[in-house]
Order: C-alpha cells, then sequence, then structure tokens
C-alpha cells in the first residue's frame, strides 16, 4: 500500500551489496518511494545493523534498518508495504520466485531492477568482469587483464564489487593501496581474498558502498577503469567491453541461476575458463550452451592451472586443504583448486568435519554439499577464530590453502603452511588477449604519461 504522505513503501531484499547500490542510484532522492527497510541473507553478521543517515540521504535522517529476510512476511504487513525489491546475487532462478511468492501472498508488488536503472556512467573507459556463477574464476581473469593494460603503460583503477560488511558510513568509500591499508579497515578473509592479490599485482583497489563516489575516486587516478565484479552480479558501471566467465567444470549453470544469465546474455566476451580440468564434452556443453544464449558473444577458451607454490613436497602427507570460501558456499563447488592440487601432488587429504569448531560445523550443515575441503570463511571475529580452532584442532601434517588470502596474518596456524597458486592462462584462439587489444585500439585508448 501506498502512505498517506503518497510515498510507495518499499522493502529492499539483499545482502550488502547491490541492495545499497539500488537504493543509491534508484530511490535515495526518489519521493515517491520510502524504504522503509532493507533485508539481509548470505552473510552472517549483515542484519541488525542501520543504513546510516549519513548514506541515506535527507529523506531518511533516521536511516534505515536493515532486518533478516525470514521475517519479510511481518515485515510487509507491520510496515504497510507495497513493493518488494529483490537485489542480490548467485541464487537459483527458483529461489527468486519462491522470494517473489512469499512477497505477492503477502500483498506486496515483486520487483528487479536492471542495468538500464542501475549502472552508473563513467568518464574513463570501462572494462568490466562477470561470471555466471561465484567461483568461476573473475578475480585471477581481472589480474591478468590488469596486467596486460599496465605493460602497455596505463594507469588501471580496480573497482571491486561491495563487501560491506562493517561500519558502513566509514566504508562508504575505500581506497586499497598496501596490506597495510587493509589492516586499518579491518578487512575480513573474504575482502582480503579478493585484495590480496590485486595489491600483490601493483594494482590500487577502490570499494565501499556508495559507487558513484567510489568511480569518481578511481577515475581521479586511473586511464581505465577495470570492474572486478562479485558473485554473478552484472556491473554497476556501464562498461565498454564486458567480459563474463563460465565454468566447465560446472555444464549446465550458465542459465540456472540470477543474475549470472543475464551476466551471459549481456557479455561481448564469454571466456570458457578450467578446460584444463574439465572433460572435452563438458567444454563442448558449456559452449553450446553460451552461444545458445548469446549468439553475439566472442567465446574464447581459458586453464586455470593450479600448482603447489615453491615446488613444496607434499606427496604421501596429511593435508587439510582450505578452499576460497564463497566458491564452496554459495558458489555450490565441492571443493577447489586446493584440492586438486593437493591430490595430484599425492597429498592425503583429510576430511575437516569432525574438528570442526561450533561456527565452522554451521557452514558445513548449512551448505552440505561441500566435500573434504575447509572453507575459509571469516566474516568476524568469532568465525575467523572457529576457523582458527579448527585448523589447530586437524590432525594433519601440513595445510595446503588455495585462499588467495594470507591467513597467517590473521589466525595462528602452527602446522607447515603450503600454498596453492592459480592463474589464468590462455588456451587456444580465438584469444582474451587479443580481445582485449583490439578493445583498446578501437577506442584508441593512451596511457596518459602517468606512473602508476
Amino acid at each position: 500500500m501506498t502512505a498517506a504522505s503518497g510515498r510507495v513503501r518499499t522493502v529492499i531484499l539483499g545482502a550488502a551489496g547491490r541492495d545499497f547500490h539500488n537504493f543509491n542510484v534508484v530511490y535515495r532522492h526518489d519521493p515517491s518511494v520510502e524504504v522503509v527497510a532493507f533485508t539481509a541473507a548470505q552473510i552472517p553478521g549483515i542484519g541488525g545493523r542501520r543504513y546510516p543517515p549519513a548514506l541515506a540521504g535527507p529523506l531518511y535522517p533516521a536511516g534505515i534498518p536493515i532486518a533478516d529476510e525470514a521475517g519479510l512476511e511481518a515485515l510487509i504487513a507491520r510496515g504497510g508495504v507495497a513493493q518488494v525489491v529483490f537485489a542480490y546475487s548467485d541464487v537459483t532462478h527458483e529461489a527468486v520466485m519462491h522470494l517473489a511468492s512469499r512477497a505477492l501472498a503477502a500483498g506486496a508488488d515483486f520487483a528487479l531492477l536492471g542495468p538500464g536503472r542501475t549502472m552508473i556512467e563513467g568518464r574513463r573507459p570501462v572494462i568490466a568482469v562477470s561470471a555466471v556463477r561465484t567461483g568461476c574464476g573473475k578475480s585471477q581473469t581481472s589480474r591478468w587483464i590488469s596486467r596486460r593494460l599496465a605493460a602497455r603503460g596505463l594507469a588501471v583503477g580496480v573497482i571491486r564489487h561491495p563487501m560491506p560488511y562493517g561500519d558502513l558510513e566509514r566504508q562508504a568509500v575505500q581506497r586499497f593501496a598496501t596490506r597495510a591499508d587493509l589492516d586499518v579497515a579491518d578487512c575480513t578473509v573474504e575482502e582480503r581474498e579478493e585484495y590480496e592479490p590485486h595489491l600483490a599485482a601493483g594494482n590500487v583497489v577502490y570499494a565501499g558502498v556508495d559507487y558513484a563516489r567510489i568511480l569518481a575516486a578511481a577515475e581521479r587516478e586511473a586511464d581505465l577503469v577495470l570492474w572486478d565484479g562479485g558473485n554473478n552480479d552484472f556491473p554497476f558501471i556501464r562498461p565498454d567491453l564486458h567480459v563474463v566467465i563460465a565454468d566447465a567444470l560446472r555444464p549446465g549453470h550458465e542459465t540456472t541461476h540470477h543474475p549470472g544469465e543475464t551476466t551471459l546474455r549481456m557479455a561481448d566476451v564469454v571466456v570458457v575458463n578450467k578446460v584444463d580440468s574439465a572433460r572435452p564434452e563438458d567444454i563442448a556443453r558449456v559452449e553450446e550452451a553460451v552461444r545458445a544464449a548469446n549468439p553475439r558473444a566472442l567465446v574464447v577458451r581459458a586453464a586455470s592451472p593450479a600448482r603447489i607454490a615453491e615446488g613444496a613436497a607434499i606427496g604421501g602427507r596429511r593435508a587439510l586443504v582450505i578452499e576460497d570460501g564463497p566458491t564452496l558456499t554459495h558458489g555450490g563447488m565441492a571443493f577447489g583448486a586446493g584440492f586438486v592440487a593437493a591430490t595430484r601432488a599425492g597429498a592425503e587429504v583429510i576430511d575437516p568435519r569432525p574438528y570442526a569448531a561450533p561456527e565452522i560445523a554451521a557452514v558445513f550443515a548449512a551448505h552440505p554439499h561441500i566435500g573434504r575441503v575447509l572453507p575459509a570463511v571469516g566474516y568476524g571475529e568469532a568465525q575467523l577464530a572457529a576457523l582458527g580452532q579448527t585448523i589447530e584442532r586437524a590432525e594433519a601434517d601440513l595445510v595446503v590453502t588455495a585462499t588467495p588470502a594470507d591467513l597467517g596474518r590473521l589466525i595462528r596456524i602452527s602446522k607447515p603452511v603450503v600454498r596453492v597458486v592459480y592463474e589464468f592462462a590462455e588456451a587456444g584462439e580465438p584469444s582474451l588477449g587479443a580481445a582485449i587489444d583490439a578493445f583498446l585500439a578501437r577506442l584508441g585508448v593512451q596511457a596518459r604519461g602517468r606512473g602508476r
């Protein structure tokens, strides 16, 4: 229903990212809409907060509460809500429609906001990297592209999809150039997994909550903006070249999840990744699905070779394998690069579940598809401490970690740690590199002569 003020009372369903962005660019200054609440899902500990007045704007002097999604029906009834807007990523189409059914049954409309209303226009050229699912290889592809651009003398501003899990006002606009910046910002494991490899590659990373201000900050320093997407969401900034990653190890997932199917249909270039680990028939199946959904896109292949760093000998030893957390949880993977590298090297991979602290056991219970690997979760101090306890309890000779974050900086690990390295590698013609070069030539992108 509409409030006496004439404003349409609205709830935004989110997970601390797309929800805030949609509010900022569509609803923040719209006097015809009143957002009465955000809801929280997927990420532990992000509910019970408040979107602060400094970010919410003058129409919201008290800010906006963030409630648990489980109470959606009561929120609609109590708040006289007329509209529910879905705004998070990597969920099945079926799950989105279950939420729609709950909203409709409670008497509200259900809406999705698309790229036309939510993408910000930039002043610099923009290359965006998205994916059809979490864990396809966006970050490694983004880093590879950044190095190729830097080799041409271009200053690259990397803008990362949001992960504002703490003090929202403090996290409005973030700039990370060193690991010390991550420490000052109290970044979670999940944030560090994305930021640390970029910093090691010499990139400056921008992230936060208010992406119009974030984009402006990046453009002051950059010749070109590189959007490094999160989950399977479409970009917040309108791309001039949109690269989308599909996973040859997950054939059939190209059009099953929202908004991954949207990103696939938007793509200029689709990278079918992990062809070095996938069966030929699965690679062909993914490529067929990609061409059926988006026949205009250029389709290229890439590998994601995983190797034990510095050639450490782990054959025959009992190994606890730690993988990138989101890839396993809402990404739906049973294992990742760490398990592949450890088993190929002859290690005996132990099951971490018997040693799991309660907070980690809860993660396994919520995601029963996870195999004999430990997801590197650490959204808060309690969960991070539980991760450390689980590692210490495990009866293993060593720890094989495939998370890009340096866990040793955050938790005590008394066992020897062996890291797994995996990077993007081109796999035949046509190639992503040629597509990038053609894009730069077409736009006439030139470095402005500044050092990085």
